[in-house]
């Protein structure tokens, strides 16, 4: 079980990762898009493919992070700190545009099963914001002296997966009340993009004064 990170390091990864589920992004929009327009089962399909997105940027992250750390642990270091700027960057942009869902009612289209789970897929692998977070946040979860770093990595981005599912689930099962009410209250938006901005900020000053000692 040399995988499994600290129960420290695993709470703080599921805060993020759950705020961050519940944040609406493109692969939300998509579903709860697809849930109004063609039905549930044709959304769920699309969210296969935005896991299976997840999954890919995950093992590219796991054993590119590990490449990295084996042939420059100074190279990892600067990673983690661009991450860690990252972050604050996405804080200040969450409170300064915020989230957004825009969906339409669209009239029922037919559409087969592989093609949602392709628009899905691409979705997230094509997506320069997720390949960016994927790339900054999940390091910040391991450190460059530990020997199981790809293992702990492929554990948080599975533990993330594991985590946005019920999410995803929820939120095409709810499409259409969940999108009209999201829409109506715009408050709610707000409260998540300041709890994303201050949950985002406090892990990238950790990172800061940590690497400052």
């Amino acid at each position: 079980m040399d995988f499994l990170p600290s129960i420290a390091t695993l709470l703080a990864f599921s805060a993020a990762g759950l705020l961050l589920a519940l944040t609406p992004g493109p692969d939300m929009t998509l579903s709860i898009s697809r849930a109004l327009g063609q039905g549930r089962k044709p959304a769920m399909y699309v969210v296969v493919g935005t896991t299976l997105g997840v999954v890919c940027h995950t093992l590219l992250v796991a054993f590119g992070i590990s490449a990295l750390i084996t042939a420059s642990p100074t190279a990892f270091f600067i990673l983690k700190t661009g991450g860690a700027a990252y972050l604050l960057w996405l804080a200040i942009q969450a409170i300064r545009f915020g989230s957004s869902l825009s969906v339409q009612k669209v009239d029922r289209a037919e559409s087969t099963a592989l093609a949602n789970i392709s628009v899905g897929f691409w979705v997230n692998i094509l997506n320069p914001k997720v390949i960016i977070f994927f790339m900054t946040f999940l390091p910040q979860f391991v450190t460059a002296g530990d020997p199981h770093v790809t293992g702990k990595l492929i554990f948080l981005g599975i533990y993330f997966i594991i985590i946005c599912m019920p999410v995803n689930i929820a939120a095409v099962l709810a499409a259409d009340k969940l999108a009209n009410w999201l829409q109506a209250n715009p408050k709610v938006l707000r409260g998540m993009d300041y709890t994303f901005a201050g949950v985002f900020s406090v892990f990238a000053a950790k990172i800061f004064l940590t690497q400052a000692r």
